[in-house]
C-alpha cells in the first residue's frame, strides 16, 4: 500500500504544474519511473515531493505507483469493471465471516496503541477497569432519550473502550455488507470509498482488511472525522495494518464535523460512501436537514454508485432509518435495498423495525480480558445485528419482483379483511427467526403495510412445504399460500399463523 496518511483542511488544493506533467508522460508510456518527471520540472524537486504532490490523484488517472528504492514506478491501472469473485474467494470470505475473528495483527496494533496511549500494558487491570468504566457509561448514554442522550467517543478512555467493545462488531458487520454487495455485483475492481465519520477507523479497517483477499481488486480509502483523540488512533491502526499491501491505498483524512460539509470537500468521483452508526449521532440536524446533507454530498457520487446507511437494530434508531430512506427516496436517490416495493407503493416508515441478523463474532482477546471479572456479560459484545440501507443514483434494485396485476394474493394494507380467514401473500421477509424454540417468528412486510405483520410458523406445524422461510435470506422475496390471519391485540399487529397445509415459496 502507498501511505500519504494525514490530516487535510476543509479547502482544495489548487492544481500544480507537476500534474499537468505526471499526465502527459503518463499519456506517452504505459510505465515510467517517477523521477523521469524532474526532467520536465523547471523548480529543483525530490522524488518524494514529486509524489506528495501527485498521490491524491493517481487513483483517479488510473496510476499505480509502486516504491522502488528511493524512486516510484508508475504503471497503468486496470479499469473499473464489476467485481466478480471466483469460487475460491467466496469461499475465503465465507469461511472468514463463518468463523467473525479479528486478525492477530489487528488485535496486536490495537493493543499497542493502547499501552502507548496509556504507558502501561494494554492488560494491566487498572487500564481494563477504566475501559470497563467507560463501556458502562457510554451504555447508560446511549439508552437515553432527548437532549439527556450524548454519546461520546471523543477522548481518552472512551475511545479505549470503543476499540474493545463497538470496534469488533462493527469490524466483522461491515465485511458482511460488503460481502453481500460484491454477491449483488455492486462492487468494481476499483473502488473509491468514503467513510464519513469513521472515529478510530473502524470501516476503514474492515475495508482494507476486506480487499486485502482479494488479489484481482484496488481500493482508495478516504474519511471524514472531527475529533483528534479518534484521528491519533486512526493513524495508528488503520494505515500500518494496510501499509503491505499495494491493493489497498490509505489517503489523508479530511478534518470537518459531518454537518458542515459540502460536496465541494470531497474527492471525486466517488464510488461508495458510507455513514455507518454515526447519523443517529447527529441529534443537532432534524431528519429533513441530514436528507439535505446526504442529497448535497451525493453529487460526488458517480451515476452507479452506492450510498450505505448503517444504524443498531433498537426500534429508534431502525425506524428513524426508514424514515431518512423514505426522505432520501423523495429527494431523487432511489431504495437498492432492502426494501423492494413490490406493489409499488409505499409503506409507511413509521412503524418499520426492520434489522439483519448475523453469525456471532469471536471475541478478541481484549474483549475477553475485560469480561474476566464479576460481571462477564456487561462486556461480551459479540452478536451481529444492525439496520441498513442502500441507496444509489440510478434505478438498480436488488429485488426485480414486481407482483403480477392479476395475481391473487392479497396486499397487506387489506389485511384487516381477513381476520381469521386464510389468504394467500406475497412479501419481503424483513427480519431472522425473532422467535424461540416453540415458534419461528419473522417480521414481513410488501410495501403496503399500514400495520407490522408476522409470519409465525409453529414448531409442530414445521413440515417440508412451509420450512422454507428458514432459508430466505433477509429482504428476499416469499410467496405464502393457505396461512391463518390473527388480530394480536396486545401489539395491535397481525400475525400470519403457518399450518401443515401452508407452503412457502422462494421467489429467485
Amino acid at each position: 500500500m502507498l501511505l500519504s496518511f494525514g490530516i487535510v483542511p476543509l479547502h482544495k488544493m489548487p492544481a500544480n504544474k507537476v500534474l499537468s506533467v505526471l499526465k502527459y508522460v503518463s499519456r506517452m508510456k504505459k510505465e515510467f519511473m517517477l523521477s523521469e518527471l524532474k526532467d520536465y520540472v523547471e523548480d529543483e524537486m525530490s522524488i518524494q515531493t514529486i509524489y506528495d504532490e501527485v498521490s491524491s490523484s493517481l487513483f483517479d488517472l488510473r496510476l499505480n505507483a509502486v516504491p522502488m528504492g528511493n524512486d516510484f514506478r508508475i504503471t497503468r491501472a486496470p479499469g473499473k469493471e464489476t467485481l466478480v469473485l471466483s469460487p475460491e474467494d467466496k469461499e475465503l470470505m465465507s469461511s472468514f465471516l463463518k468463523f467473525g475473528t479479528i486478525p492477530k495483527k489487528l488485535q496486536r496494533l490495537i493493543e499497542q496503541y493502547i499501552g502507548e496511549k496509556t504507558s502501561k500494558d494494554w492488560d494491566d487491570p487498572i487500564v481494563l477497569e477504566k475501559m470497563r468504566w467507560a463501556i458502562q457509561s457510554q451504555k447508560a448514554g446511549y439508552w437515553k432519550e432527548g437532549k439527556a442522550r450524548k454519546i461520546s467517543y471523543e477522548k481518552g478512555y472512551s475511545i479505549l473502550g470503543y476499540l474493545a467493545y463497538q470496534f469488533p462488531v462493527y469490524f466483522i458487520q461491515f465485511q458482511h455488507i460488503l460481502y453481500g454487495m460484491e454477491l449483488d455485483g455492486l462492487l468494481k475492481t476499483r473502488m473509491k470509498i468514503v467513510d464519513f465519520g469513521t472515529g478510530p477507523g473502524t470501516v476503514p479497517a474492515a475495508i482494507a482488511d476486506h480487499y486485502m483477499r482479494l488479489g484481482n481488486a484496488e481500493v482508495d480509502i478516504h474519511s471524514v472525522e472531527l475529533y483528534d483523540e479518534n484521528l491519533e488512533a486512526y493513524k495508528h491502526i488503520v494505515p500500518e495494518y494496510a501499509k503491505d499491501n499495494l491493493n489497498v491505498k490509505v489517503e489523508e483524512t479530511i478534518k470537518a464535523n459531518i454537518k458542515d460539509l459540502t460536496a465541494d470537500d470531497l474527492p471525486d468521483k466517488v464510488d461508495m460512501m458510507v455513514f455507518s452508526n454515526v447519523l443517529n449521532e447527529i441529534s443537532e440536524l432534524s431528519l429533513d436537514e441530514k436528507a439535505a446533507l446526504l442529497t448535497e454530498l451525493s453529487k460526488k457520487l458517480v451515476d452507479d454508485g452506492n450510498i450505505v446507511l448503517i444504524e443498531p437494530a433498537d426500534k429508534a434508531n431502525s425506524t428513524e432509518l426508514r424514515r431518512l430512506m423514505f426522505a432520501l427516496k423523495g429527494s431523487g436517490l432511489n431504495v437498492y435495498s432492502p426494501c423492494s416495493f413490490i406493489w409499488c407503493a409505499g409503506c409507511k416508515p413509521d412503524e418499520c423495525w426492520s434489522f439483519e441478523q448475523k453469525n456471532d463474532i469471536n471475541p478478541p482477546v481484549l474483549m475477553k480480558k475485560l469480561a474476566d471479572c464479576e460481571e462477564p456479560f456487561r462486556y461480551l459484545n459479540t452478536d451481529i445485528k444492525y439496520s441498513y440501507v442502500i441507496l444509489r443514483k440510478d434505478r438498480q434494485t436488488r429485488i426485480k419482483f414486481k407482483v403480477p396485476l392479476k395475481a391473487k394474493f392479497a396486499r397487506l394494507a387489506t389485511i384487516d379483511k381477513f381476520a381469521d380467514k386464510r389468504i394467500n401473500i406475497v412479501c419481503s421477509l424483513m427480519s431472522g427467526d425473532l422467535g424461540d424454540n416453540q415458534y419461528s417468528v419473522y417480521k414481513v412486510c410488501d410495501g403496503t403495510s399500514r400495520k407490522q405483520v408476522y409470519v409465525i410458523l409453529p414448531f409442530h406445524n414445521m413440515n417440508v412445504e412451509n420450512n422454507a422461510i428458514k432459508e430466505v435470506e433477509y429482504g428476499g422475496i416469499i410467496k405464502i399460500y393457505d396461512v391463518l390471519v390473527k388480530y394480536n391485540e396486545d401489539k395491535d399487529s397481525y400475525n400470519l399463523i403457518l399450518g401443515k397445509m401452508s407452503a412457502v415459496e422462494k421467489v429467485e
